[in-house]
Parts: C-alpha cells; structure tokens; sequence
C-alpha cells in the first residue's frame, strides 16, 4: 500500500448550503443540487458540523480498504510523508448554488492562541468551472473600517447585502487562479466550481448572520470565541491581489507545466498545473508526498510494474518515497499540490 498511489472513495462532506450540480460534469455525479456541496480529496481532516454524517464525515477513507487516510499517514510516517512526517494540506472540491457568508480564517498564531492548532487556514482557489452570472468576492473595499464591519453584522440579521457591499466583487473566468491569505474577507458567490487547496483545518469565522435561508447561530459563526476575539481574525485595509497569474515553467513535447503557486506566495504549500497534448510527465520532482486531480481529458499513469487510466475528476496521493517514480501521459490536465 505504501508503495504506489493512493486512490479515495468519493468522499461528498455536508454543508448548511446547497450546491454540487457542477460535480455532475466533473465527477460523473448526478448534476442536482443538495446539502452534500464539497468533496473533499486525500483528507486526513473531520469536518466541524453541527449535525455530522458520522463521526469520520470529512476523512478520505482509502478505495478497497477499510483503512481511513490519517490511519494510513501515521502507519506509512516517513516513508510517505518525507522527513517533516506532517501532511500539511487539505484539497476540495466546492460547488456553491448560493453566495456564502462573508468569511476570513486564521492565520497560524490566531489559530494556535484560540484553537491550539499550529495550522491556519491560508488557501487558493482554481476555477473549474462556472454558471451564468458566477461571482466571487475578495477583501474590503478601500476605506472600509472594523466599525463599518461591526455594524454589517449586526444589520445582517435583516439585510442579506450588508455584507456584500463591503466586499470587492470578482467575475471570475475558468482556469483563473485566486490566492486567499488567512485573515482576509472573502466569500464564494453562487454558480463557481471550484478546486480548493489550503491548510488542513476547517476553522473558519463567518460573522455574516445567514447562509442562505438558513441562520447561523452564534457557535457556527464564531466558533466558540467572543464576538470581539474572532472578529480580530479580519483584517482592514488595501485588499491583497487575489488573482494569480501562472508562470509557465516548460513548454516542449506535448507538455506544458506551470507554477501556480510558489515560496512567493506562501509556506504553506505548492501548486503545479500540467497540461499535456499527447505528451509525458514525471509526477512528483519534488521528493515529497503529492495530492493530483485530473481536471480534464484522460490519460495513464504509470510506474514499475504499474499501469491505470485515469480521467477528469480521479484524484490521488503520491507518497514522499515514490517522488519522481510516475509518469502521466495522455490528453489532458492535472493539478499538483504539495
């Protein structure tokens, strides 16, 4: 086990909101809206519900197996994780048929003063794919205040816009790329599939009073903190540039990769894209564990003694001790996050 990919069974996490038509297109899912609107891929994460499916709602259990994934990392350490022996990412997939709260997330020393966790929840976005009228949202206006915030909060609880008027609104195209620091507002708008990479936690401050037609309550929106306290975890001011433009890194053979993002950007992970026409690529050079989803066409990977198709919507884990050992080849693209 410990010595080739890793694939998941599917691995739907319920929300408060509704959404996953566009996984239909994606994952071959029947294309309907319900409360079943991420999916989360190679997680080692319990989602924080306030109604669980189960107690391991959230965990990517392992395809043909009975082993769930953060059993898997303990038992492999080393020998998949690399030296750091830390799995330090969470990937999803998200499909919104509604605006969500306007949220931010902790940065590491919100997140270990509060929640005792060294992870916060810095994340990036990939657009996969869109319905009419999509949008996203991303930071305050200019000139917005804490004490403009704290009054949207409080006029949330009967104005469904106060919140959307502090906030930037982006129409965001496929393939775009958005780099979301922690402690920056933001908010998923209806209609946008997707492809979600962050640290692995799932803490998120969400003073917005309703989520749709259904309303928070104090502990959803706040988890657990002070009003005060968790509204300490936005932060006021110029807006960062949310759009990242990929730097292509090759282009020879059949093969295009690029750096979507880098050191630049942030410690907290890494993201390559491969776009291959009828070419070949060596998975994993980084000489560590690796998280790929296949987001278009089909193609093979291989390795010694291994062979499997693999098409739009597979995802899989490269273990740290298989770096540089699988190729991929075919008509397609694949995102790389590590």
């Amino acid at each position: 086990m410990f010595n080739k990919p890793v694939f998941f069974e599917r691995n739907r996490v319920g929300r408060v909101y509704t959404g996953g038509k566009l996984f239909g297109d994606f994952f071959g899912d029947q294309p309907v809206d319900g409360f079943l609107p991420e999916e989360w891929i190679a997680s080692n994460v319990k989602a924080i519900n306030k109604i669980s499916r189960g107690e391991n709602e959230g965990l990517s259990k392992i395809k043909d197996s009975d082993l769930y994934f953060d059993e898997y990392l303990r038992l492999g350490g080393e020998q998949v994780l690399g030296k750091g022996k830390n799995f330090r990412i969470l990937v999803k997939g998200l499909d919104s048929a509604i605006r969500l709260p306007a949220q931010a997330h902790p940065d590491k020393a919100f997140s270990m003063k509060h929640f005792g966790s060294t992870f916060g929840k810095t994340e990036c976005w990939i657009i996969l794919g869109k319905r009419e009228n999509a949008k996203i949202f991303f930071g305050f206006k200019d000139g917005v205040t804490r004490e403009d915030f704290e009054k949207a909060v409080d006029a949330s609880e009967t104005d469904s816009y106060a919140m959307e008027r502090l906030m930037c609104e982006i129409e965001p195209e496929i393939g775009d790329v958005y780099f979301v620091p922690a402690k920056t507002v933001h908010a998923i708008g209806k209609g946008c599939l997707i492809l979600e990479v962050q640290e692995p936690t799932d803490f998120t401050i969400q003073p917005e009073r309703f989520c749709g037609e259904y309303k928070l309550n104090d502990n959803e929106m706040y988890l657990g903190l002070s009003r005060e306290n968790a509204l300490d975890c936005f932060e006021f001011g110029t807006a960062p540039k949310s759009k990242i433009d990929p730097v292509v890194k090759d282009n020879k053979d059949g093969v295009k990769s690029e750096s979507l993002i880098c050191e630049e950007h942030t410690d907290c992970f890494k993201i390559n894209r491969f776009t291959l026409n009828f070419g070949k690529a060596v998975l994993n050079a980084g000489e560590t564990y690796a998280v790929y989803i296949v987001t278009s066409g089909s193609g093979v990977l291989t390795g010694e003694n291994y062979r499997k198709e693999i098409k739009k919507g597979d995802y899989f884990f490269m273990p740290a001790n298989l770096s540089g050992k699988f190729t991929v080849s075919g008509n397609l693209e694949i995102v790389e996050c590590f």
